[in-house]
């Protein structure tokens, strides 16, 4: 039993190391002042852009969003999300198995694009184009946007734990302090 409990101590002790952190770009938008990360690592690059309260209200306003509709994405922290294949083979991945990390550890699941425009279904608005598709396989240089929505108010410090295929190998990264947008944009 002694070799199992150090077979287990050891194995807790490299479970962190398998979530891997690549240099992040972090760059601040000098109009606006609202950030953006960009990371390239092991052929995927991703970028999240924050986007304001009032734009994403502005955005699904000008489609006919009901308003409770708008209020409901509206309560959400959202980013501009870029996804591009970087690498030399098919790339893929599932928002399903992306995780956000609170300050305290807890892990949650991004709400997906399925779950939202089911959402609005139900409420008789047939619209589905806004949000990061839910799971995608890229050919080389493939690329797609959309919305990342993670349910958390203005102003909030995450981390966020990817994942991403390539060739069948399973790679995870994490892109720590992320910031939610501010709930207004500053006075000029």
């Amino acid at each position: 039993m002694p070799a199992l409990l150090r077979y287990l101590a050891l194995l807790f002790l490299l479970v962190p190391c398998l979530v891997a952190a690549a240099e992040v770009k972090q760059s601040r938008n000098s109009e606006t002042e609202l950030f953006s990360w960009q990371v390239e690592d092991r052929g995927f690059s991703l970028e999240l852009v924050q986007l304001h309260t009032d734009f994403v209200r502005a955005v699904y306003g000008a489609r006919g969003f009901p308003p409770a509709l708008i209020d409901g994405i509206a309560e959400y922290c959202v980013f501009g999300t870029i996804a591009i294949n970087t690498s030399d083979a098919q790339l893929s991945y599932r928002v399903a198995d992306w995780r956000y990390v609170t300050p305290d550890g807890e892990q949650h699941p991004l709400k997906t694009k399925t779950q939202w425009t089911t959402e609005w279904m139900k409420m008789g608005v047939p619209y589905n184009w806004s949000i990061l598709p839910d799971d995608q396989t890229f050919e080389v240089g493939d690329w797609s946007q959309g919305f990342t929505t993670v349910r958390l108010p203005r102003e909030s410090v995450f981390d966020l734990v990817y994942s991403w295929t390539v060739e069948g190998k399973t790679h995870v990264s994490r892109i720590e302090e992320l910031r939610c947008a501010p709930e207004h944009l500053p006075e000029r």
